[in-house]
């Protein structure tokens, strides 16, 4: 019997205990006891002598008992020390736990149950998840080594007017009734981009070219979808953009999972913020983020769109038309993308874990409007509030020099009103002359546009 396998140090029951103390003493007994008996004859012959020497190896056997009592006591002494020892350090550890999340009330690492919720919900992960701050940072830091290795980004995508454009079946106008007969069923969504959602009551269409979109940007970013529509409404579009599940994964996070009302945020994303770019056509909704922005043109499909941002004008679908797969908005920003993706880990010198991928997207912006100095009329109410107009910083943000006070140097001049003294000035000195939409549109498109086709008669004219 082996003590340190066998020990019943290790056993509850104080029965075994004495069980093994008394087999062992036996055996060691039966092993020390005189082997065999002298003949009767002999045992006579030298009776003294022989009960001289049982004295003696009777005290020896008696003595080996003890040593061997007192080495099986000591070993389960030292055993049992050992054994309470290590209970106070899991039990220390315990104590010791940061609980660097939470499951429900119940820490994710030791178990113990916790009276107060706190840290940052995750429950597009796993319902009922919450993480600390420290440990969204180490995932982070996981993560980050993890897409780098693999030559990878993260990119956030917004649903609505970005990927796809959703209506009420009951906000549909009588010019639109025909797309009903044109819907496919959600149940086959392999190859149709107009689906008839009975059960929500709901018509979506895919933006087009989004398919292909989504098949070249996952080889070089991680896909988020991120959504101010609830939960189903997320998942139920996902299932449109990824049947098999190839693009997304769990990573679908509604506005049930934010963290502010109204607001996205990177909070609860598990990506390096410096490693994250984000396609979305509501700015204001990224107040935190907009320096990972790309500011997506719209995608109004439907009537009610249209309505819902103030155009009276008919939507792509009373026209029976769309936009163009090679040259819309998706196949402009997938160029983009990976401009910024080759940038970013083309770029020698340092570890590319060092770099920040909204530097690279402000650099390659501000080659757009790059040479162009702006002078503007008639857009902002005041002086005071020019710097801040949004016009005002989109052009700078693109390359561009904005100024108030006309000079030779000045190219272009931004007004929606021909007859202003500046606007005059500009064609009389040969400038270009051109409606605000013109900067928008070089925004959008990454690509300084053509002015001729901005020009502020032939924008009033559309």
């Amino acid at each position: 019997m082996s003590l340190a396998t066998d020990s019943p140090v290790n056993s509850s029951s104080s029965d075994d205990f004495a069980s093994f103390l008394d087999t062992t003493l036996e055996s060691n007994s039966s092993e020390s006891s005189p082997k065999g008996e002298a003949e009767e004859e002999d045992r006579e012959e030298g009776e003294e002598e022989e009960d001289a020497d049982v004295d003696v190896e009777n005290e020896r056997v008696k003595r080996r008992k003890m040593e061997e009592v007192e080495t099986i006591e000591e070993i389960c002494r030292s055993t049992l020390q050992e054994s309470q020892e290590q209970k106070l350090e899991e039990s220390a550890k315990i104590d010791a736990c940061t609980h660097p999340g939470s499951f429900g009330n119940m820490c994710i690492l030791c178990g113990q149950r916790l009276e107060e919720e706190s840290g940052v919900t995750f429950g597009y992960i796993h319902k009922g998840l919450r993480l600390q701050n420290d440990e969204i940072v180490r995932l982070r830091s996981t993560d980050m080594k993890s897409l780098l290795h693999h030559k990878k980004l993260c990119l956030v995508l917004d649903l609505d007017h970005t990927l796809l454009n959703s209506t009420q079946l009951v906000h549909m106008t009588s010019e639109e009734e025909y797309l009903r007969t044109q819907a496919a069923s959600p149940l086959d969504v392999s190859d149709g981009n107009l689906f008839m959602l009975e059960t929500m009551h709901m018509m979506t269409k895919l933006r087009p070219y989004v398919r292909s979109f989504l098949r070249e940007a996952r080889n070089m970013f991680e896909l988020y979808i991120y959504t101010m529509g609830d939960r189903p409404y997320a998942l139920a579009m996902a299932k449109l953009l990824d049947p098999k599940r190839e693009y997304f994964g769990d990573r679908i996070i509604s506005r049930d999972d934010g963290t502010v009302k109204h607001q996205k945020g990177l909070d609860v994303v598990l990506g390096q913020e410096s490693a994250v770019l984000i396609l979305d056509d509501t700015e204001n909704a990224w107040t935190k983020h907009k320096d990972n922005l790309i500011l997506m043109e719209r995608y109004h499909f439907f009537r009610s769109s249209c309505q819902q941002f103030g155009f009276n004008c008919k939507s792509l679908s009373e026209l029976k038309s769309d936009e163009s797969e090679v040259e819309g908005a998706l196949a402009t920003v997938l160029n983009v993308l990976k401009q910024v993706h080759s940038m970013f880990f083309d770029e020698s010198g340092d570890d590319p874990i060092n770099r920040d991928v909204t530097q690279v997207l402000k650099t390659l912006r501000k080659e757009v409007l790059k040479g162009c100095k702006i002078v503007f009329s008639r857009v902002f109410p005041t002086k005071y509030q020019a710097e801040n107009h949004h016009l005002w910083k989109m052009a700078e943000n693109l390359g561009a020099t904005c100024v108030t006070e006309l000079d030779p140097s000045v190219t272009h001049v931004v007004s929606t009103d021909v007859g202003t003294e500046k606007s005059r000035w500009a064609q009389k000195e040969k400038k270009l002359l051109v409606h605000p939409r013109w900067i928008e549109a070089s925004n959008y498109m990454w690509q300084k546009q053509s002015e001729e086709l901005f020009s502020i008669n032939q924008v009033k004219n559309q």
